[in-house]
């Protein structure tokens, strides 16, 4: 059988800089490229970096601090996403002839430049042609004037967008008499806010990212931080040092979490930092047997903190009676751990006094990913790890407008301030905005797909973002897409769902980067902090607006009091009326000056118990596991991320997991011995949905399972979402053709 690498190794530990056999990124070449893609613009990239608010992932260092250690903090990924804030605009006659950019990889089609001007195109018309910002919003309001409520949609990206922009946005389409408004969170953490909110009264991280360092343990599941949050590398080094312990629950071993070289970081950069103190493989989708087999365990050995359980908390008594009767065969079958691996995490995890768990969407991302959430509560909970010090629960948020876009009401169920969408809640906004809104929640992005599809959505305002790419089955949502008359792409590049057909017309709006924007705005980081991010000069793109403004404009356009509904002139107005609307973001308003900031609820919640809960307590949850084991002959695949943010890709190469191409499946090296495959095969992977060509390349992945990059393998996945936050299942049952 082939042998695995890893990084891991005494070589690992005696070449500098990971020169032989290690599984790295090039972190100084790689800037070396990124000085060179931006060479025509240095003075304005450095003062995007040295002063603006990362608009990246959702850690959010400003300029190049943060609140968790001193020292430069900057990552690959802010400085990959640099070249779309410094790049020139696009020749219009790129955009006239769409059959020719519908041959474009979509990384080709951003690099072509920034939108200058709005831009339309008609049925059957070959191409985008330029028209005016007055027509352009005409033909908008004519638009909404003659569609039903109900028939519109509203979505938003999480990418580089500011607190502000989310906020008008969502208020356009909910004075307009629709709850049709989501937020691209719908694909990645809807779970955590809907499993968090009903188990501890508040869907948001916990603690702080200070916490990290100095916890006994920082837990680890379902992410790799060290491709998707690379900053966060840095926290783990000096948790280290602090004498933290790392648990890494994962079905994939990553190269990135055994050792890492942390470039900001002397001792780390040369010989790399071992982060992964022990490391437990589950199968996909097996996490919720794999906690509950742990939580059997501490209570066997009574390392529950009683006292905390009886204080603070519900439904304990049920949970430990339910796991009773769980038996350890059927837990270790559908978690693919052993039951001493199990018992051997209940012991690390019952003597530790502190700890942090942290969970990515490799939890969310599944049809139970609110359970999934509701497990990791219930194993915090269990030991009395939230209100204080160095405890919580971290989701960890890979975009910069995930955390704010959700708080500040981009969400059919929820009006800004995380109020439930109903009658006294709408109740409440229409009062505070001097017109009605509706009291029924809207569609989520699935649900808007479906609709679009039957051809009840008749118009679709998004801003960022691209539902082709990133949603399951990519020819059911194009066809969704086509569907609708009038679709509206505001953004800064182009991308794929620009360029299929409308029934009536396309039309495409140009943002303003969030550093361009007049008057600045704010961003809301992982950890619940408000940055205020300052407009930075020296960069126009054509007649591009504001990302706030142009929803703004819209709503005072379209309705006969849009004046008094949107008087806006710039972001702090925005900002005193979210302050007034939005208990937890008051103090918004004081934010005017880079550097400015706040952290709602303080550095950790709960600190004076589960207040918005009933009785003051937070609620355990019986939970069964389910069984995703694969059919005989078939495995079950999970999609991951490769070097890229979001979808959007930079380059082929994933230095992380040693790969030069986007085709690559990753299969356990068992499981290619017994199919005959070896590193380089060709193959074909089939699902009930669809079908992917691959290679082969052995990888360090629990057996029985396989994983693949998304959003390549979108064609593979079902559009099976949660039932409860409607967020897809971005994983399937599949089976490999060799011929």
């Amino acid at each position: 059988m082939a042998e695995i690498k890893s990084n891991d190794t005494l070589l690992s530990r005696i070449v500098p800089l990971g020169l032989i056999g290690q599984t790295k990124p090039r972190h100084y070449r790689e800037m070396l490229s990124v000085l060179w893609e931006n060479r025509k613009e240095i003075p304005y990239a450095w003062n995007v970096i040295n002063h603006g608010v990362c608009d990246g992932c959702s850690l959010g260092p400003y300029g190049l601090r943060d609140n968790v250690l001193d020292g430069v903090h900057l990552c690959m990924t802010r400085l990959k996403l640099l070249k779309l804030n410094t790049m020139p605009a696009i020749d219009i006659t790129e955009l006239s002839d769409v059959e020719r950019l519908q041959q474009m990889e979509p990384e080709q089609l951003r690099s072509l430049g920034r939108l200058p001007y709005p831009m339309i195109r008609r049925k059957g018309e070959r191409g985008f042609s330029r028209i005016a910002w007055d027509e352009a919003l005409g033909a908008i309001c004519k638009s909404i004037h003659d569609t039903a409520p109900h028939e519109m949609a509203f979505f938003a990206t999480s990418r580089g967008l500011t607190n502000e922009v989310y906020y008008v946005f969502q208020k356009l389409a909910r004075v307009l008499g629709t709850n049709n408004v989501d937020l691209c969170s719908r694909l990645c953490h809807a779970a955590s806010v809907s499993g968090l909110k009903a188990t501890l009264g508040v869907g948001a991280p916990t603690c702080s990212l200070s916490d990290f360092i100095g916890t006994d343990l920082l837990i680890i599941f379902g992410s790799d931080l060290a491709n998707n949050q690379p900053v966060t590398t840095k926290y783990m080094h000096f948790a280290k040092k602090a004498g933290t312990r790392i648990l890494v629950v994962n079905p994939m071993r990553e190269y990135g979490l055994e050792r890492y070289w942390v470039p900001s970081v002397a001792s780390s950069a040369l010989f790399g930092t071992k982060l992964m103190d022990e490391f437990f493989q589950v199968r996909v989708g097996g996490d919720i047997a794999f906690i509950n087999g742990v939580l059997k365990s501490v209570i066997a050995s009574n390392r529950v903190d009683q006292s905390y359980i009886d204080k603070h908390t519900a439904g304990f008594a049920e949970l430990k009676n339910a796991l009773e009767r769980q038996s350890w065969d059927m837990l270790e079958q559908r978690s693919g751990v052993a039951r001493g691996q199990m018992q051997r995490f209940a012991d690390v995890y019952g003597q530790a006094k502190s700890a942090v768990l942290v969970y990515s969407t490799g939890l969310t991302q599944h049809e139970f990913g609110v359970d999934n959430v509701k497990a990791i509560a219930n194993l915090a909970l269990a030991r009395g790890m939230l209100g204080r010090e160095k405890c919580g629960i971290m989701p960890i948020r890979g975009h910069s407008g995930v955390q704010g876009g959700g708080e500040c009401g981009t969400e059919p169920d929820k009006f800004p301030g995380g109020f439930a969408v109903n009658d006294d809640s709408a109740r409440r906004f229409s009062n505070l905005w001097y017109h009605p809104v509706p009291s029924s929640p809207g569609l989520k992005v699935p649900q808007m797909i479906e609709a679009a599809h039957r051809g009840e959505i008749k118009f679709m305002y998004s801003i960022g973002g691209n539902l082709y790419e990133t949603m399951p089955d990519p020819n059911f949502v194009a066809q969704a897409l086509a569907k609708v008359p009038l679709r509206v792409h505001q953004d800064i590049v182009l991308n794929t769902s620009m360029l299929l057909d409308a029934d009536e017309a396309v039309i495409l709006l140009p943002g303003q980067t969030r550093y361009e924007q007049r008057s600045g705005g704010t961003s809301t980081s992982t950890e619940r902090r408000i940055r205020f991010t300052p407009e930075i000069a020296g960069h126009v793109i054509g007649e591009a607006r504001p990302e706030w403004e142009i929803p703004v404009q819209i709503g005072r356009r379209s309705m006969p009091n849009g004046d008094k509904l949107f008087p806006f002139d710039d972001t702090q107005g925005i900002r005193e009326e979210m302050s007034r609307v939005m208990p937890i973001y008051q103090g918004i308003e004081k934010l005017t000056k880079e550097g400015d900031q706040l952290q709602w609820g303080g550095p950790f919640l709960f600190k004076d118990g589960f207040t918005s809960m009933a009785d003051n307590r937070a609620l355990f949850t019986v939970l069964d596991p389910p069984d995703r084991r694969a059919t005989e002959g078939k495995f079950y695949l999970t999609t991951r991320r490769g070097k890229q943010f979001n979808s959007m890709t930079f380059g082929k190469t994933d230095r992380l997991m040693g790969t030069d191409r986007r085709d690559i499946v990753f299969i356990a090296p068992e499981d290619a011995e017994k199919l005959n495959l070896a590193d380089g095969n060709s193959i074909t992977v089939r699902s009930e949905t669809g079908a992917m060509k691959g290679i082969v390349q052995l990888a360090p992945v629990k057996s029985g399972t396989l994983q693949a990059y998304w959003p390549e393998a979108n064609v593979l996945i079902s559009r099976r979402a949660d039932p409860i936050s409607g967020e897809p299942d971005y994983n399937a049952e599949v089976w490999i053709e060799t011929s």
